[in-house]
């Protein structure tokens, strides 16, 4: 075919040209530039404007853009690996070596280097949102302690919060921040000009404009991504700015495997290294470190370049892709997201397929780079997850295997919600109504319903799965223990729910309600026993003083330290001594186990209890909860987040830092609930951050959080509703009058002496 003056096929030019105008036209970006390189034939080429507001602005060749996750690519991954080269780190070092505040969780111990750099190390995607804050340490602080979601080396989660750590990590080694050390190992010696992050005044006429932010205020010069901007424009997930000319000179060195016009910039081998598959055997998306080669994200490879080509996305329509076969280069840089909206992931995959067509070169010639991935190996790698994770078993998966013995021949009801469920999260209502040698016949719902997802008063119903009828536990207050009728024919009501191991978590005191109805109907009462999520070695805050309420259901202390199946044991010795009752135990749980070692699924036990982490925290947060304080409800952090109108996030996070509260950090923030207490109104406070889940001591920070509160607030906080969920009016005495908090633990020290002796004859776990 003819070929341009380029060296490129000028029809499919034309047809590249008409995809970007058709999505111009479609307003899925106000303009761009692309760029195709190949055997030093360049085409690049402006497209449609650069601003549309507050004025149009053609799109010039020279735009400088924001790059977005292109950073990952372009500057940290390369200023990772000279620190390799250098013998500074290690791509299996540990990565706590380097950032040892990296804690809070059994996972983060086993993250390496090359975990981050290939997005398996089972930490969470990002920092998660709903909250602002500010400053460059409070994002490391925030990445540090967000939850794991899955398993190092065994997971695959695309994760903006590896490259702030590894952004970190290059800070901390080098001496430099990350822009500093990537402008003097990579950018100067190639000749990038315009590249770097904080783009200075002198060129913002050629920046493009991104988003349109609340305020009508247009973001130009000044990074998109709002971690990266809350961080201070410099992060390494995001944050860099360039141009297309100087993103050719770096993919030239890329592929010159580190050299570009006599100035070496990484060892070949390094190049190799990044560019060659390096992620876990068992991972089927497979990428390089930094670059991406075959995953969900790879779609401006296109059709045509082979699968072993590698590189990266960037949110505001930012990519570069390189075949190191035929030598070709594609990058496609755009700010879709001007003034807002925008998709360019079609057209990515389209320009990628076009742009190989136009080189000319036979594609269909080349042997495959690597083999195709026929099939994932799910159950080689279930089982490798739980080789690490640990295969503890709950009631249900041990009565399964008992082949429901316990039950052989008694018509049963069942109390359970979505918590219930096996390890392989089958329903428990399920897994009960299809055995054989007995009859399932009713279900009880407590708080929160069948299904976990109300809040509020629980109505009666059916089951639409098994048609069987739903009697509510939580229909009001004179309804929340079982009736005769309910109970009529019945010989044996099942319990499996999942507590959290506070006094005022209601699921315990359902059980307790349903044991006294079994004993008064003379019926068998078989307890599904489940994991204490927060642990069972550690017994924090004071016993119980005066009524049960259903909140304060028995006389435990706040933090217990017990499972639903050793309560039911002291229930049973305590309160119903005539109960016929029967714990089908765990196997394989140790007391020193919190939730993130037992290898089971996280199942949120309420609509409020979203993490283990929450759960962590909610003994000592959730006892001021009553009190004129937001705890997170309607946000997207219940229970990880507390503040309100009348605090300085600033003032009360020193007051908690000096309280010195092992195990748990705290994050300056403000927030606005859009539903529960403040709805609506912005609250100053704090981002709870959960450091090291054995030494930390929840109630100890709500006592903490209480003596804070009260001294710099004393006019504010309202302490009227503090016993609610306390029980316990001494200690509530105690905060109003300012009295030390070891005096305070001092004061409890009897009571919870007689209560591990009481506890003690009922535990069933070492």
């Amino acid at each position: 075919p003819a070929r341009g003056e380029q060296g490129y096929d000028p029809e499919i030019l034309a047809r590249i040209d008409a995809s970007v105008q058709r999505a111009i036209k479609r307003r899925k970006l106000p303009g761009g530039v692309l760029h195709i390189e190949r055997a030093g034939q360049v085409y690049r080429k402006a497209f449609g404007e650069r601003s549309t507001v507050p004025a149009s602005e053609a799109m010039s060749e020279d735009t400088i853009f924001d790059v977005a996750s292109l950073t990952k690519v372009v500057a940290t991954t390369p200023c990772i690996m000279k620190l390799i080269e250098n013998g500074r780190i290690g791509l299996e070092d540990r990565v706590q070596k380097h950032v040892p505040e990296l804690t809070g969780d059994a996972n983060k111990a086993h993250v390496t280097v090359r975990h981050l750099l290939t997005h398996t190390s089972g930490l969470n995607s990002g920092i998660r949102r709903g909250f602002t804050w500010s400053g460059y340490e409070n994002g490391i602080a925030l990445a540090c302690g967000e939850p794991s979601v899955g398993v190092a080396g065994l997971t695959y989660r695309y994760s903006d919060i590896n490259f702030i750590l590894l952004g970190e990590i290059v800070r901390r080694v080098s001496g430099q921040p990350l822009d500093r050390f990537a402008a003097e190992t990579v950018f100067r010696p190639l000749k990038m000009t315009e590249t770097g992050f904080r783009p200075p005044e002198s060129g913002m006429d050629r920046v493009a404009p991104t988003t349109r932010m609340a305020d009508g205020s247009i973001l130009r010069g000044v990074v998109h991504d709002p971690t990266a901007r809350a961080m201070g424009g410099v992060a390494g997930h995001a944050g860099l700015f360039s141009t297309a000319s100087d993103l050719a000179r770096y993919a030239r060195m890329i592929l010159n495997r580190g050299a570009l016009e006599g100035a070496r910039i990484l060892k070949t081998k390094s190049v190799d290294l990044m560019t060659g598959v390096q992620s876990p055997e068992l991972v089927t998306a497979r990428r390089g470190l930094g670059w991406d080669i075959d995953s969900p994200y790879a779609g401006p490879r296109g059709e045509h370049f082979p699968v072993g080509s590698f590189g990266h996305t960037g949110w505001t329509g930012t990519s570069l892709w390189i075949d190191p076969v035929s030598r070709t280069t594609v990058i496609f840089l755009s700010n879709r997201n001007h003034p807002s909206g925008g998709n360019v992931v079609s057209l990515r995959a389209e320009l990628g397929t076009l742009a190989a067509e136009a080189t000319g070169w036979d594609f269909q010639q080349v042997s495959p780079m690597l083999a195709p991935i026929l099939e994932s190996d799910e159950e080689a790698l279930q089982r490798a997850i739980e080789a690490r994770r640990g295969a503890v078993r709950n009631g249900i998966d041990v009565l399964v295997a008992r082949e429901f013995a316990p039950l052989k021949g008694l018509k049963v009801g069942l109390v359970t919600n979505h918590t219930g469920a096996g390890r392989d999260r089958t329903p428990t209502i399920d897994i009960l109504h299809r055995a054989r040698n007995f009859d399932l016949v009713a279900l009880f719902s407590p708080e929160h319903g069948i299904r976990g997802s109300l809040e509020g008063k629980v109505e009666d119903g059916h089951d639409k799965k098994t048609g069987l009828p739903i009697h509510s536990l939580y229909a009001g207050k004179t309804k929340r223990k079982p009736t005769p009728e309910h109970l009529a024919g019945l010989d044996a009501l099942v319990i499996d729910l999942q507590d959290i191991g506070a006094r005022f978590y209601t699921y315990i005191s359902t059980m307790g309600l349903c044991m006294e109805a079994a004993e008064e109907a003379g019926l068998k009462c078989v307890v599904l026993d489940r994991v204490n999520p927060i642990g069972g070695e550690v017994v924090d805050g004071p016993v119980r003083v005066g009524e049960g309420t259903f909140t304060s259901f028995h006389n435990i202390p706040v933090r217990h330290g017990m499972t639903m199946g050793e309560l039911a044991r002291m229930y049973k010795a305590e309160r119903y001594p005539g109960a016929d009752l029967t714990v089908v135990p765990l196997e394989g749980w140790k007391r020193g186990m919190t939730f993130d070692e037992t290898g089971l699924p996280w199942i949120d036990p309420s609509p409020n209890m979203r993490n283990p982490t929450a759960a962590m925290i909610y003994p000592g947060l959730g006892l001021l909860e009553f009190t004129n304080l937001s705890v997170g409800r309607g946000t997207k952090l219940p229970f990880e987040l507390v503040g309100a109108p009348y605090i300085d996030p600033g003032e009360l996070a020193g007051a908690i830092r000096d309280a010195g509260i092992p195990g748990i950090e705290v994050v300056p923030v403000r927030f606005t609930p859009e539903s529960s207490k403040h709805s609506g109104v912005e609250c100053g406070g704090l981002r709870i951050l959960v450091k090291d889940r054995h030494r930390m001591r929840a109630v100890d920070f709500g006592l903490a959080l209480a003596q804070a509160l009260r001294g710099l607030y004393p006019h504010h906080w309202d302490t009227t509703n503090l016993n609610i969920l306390l029980r316990h009016p001494d200690t509530a005495n105690f905060i109003a009058e300012g009295l030390p908090r070891e005096d305070i633990h001092r004061s409890w020290r009897p009571e919870t002496t007689d209560f591990a002796a009481r506890r003690q004859k009922f535990l069933l776990y070492d």
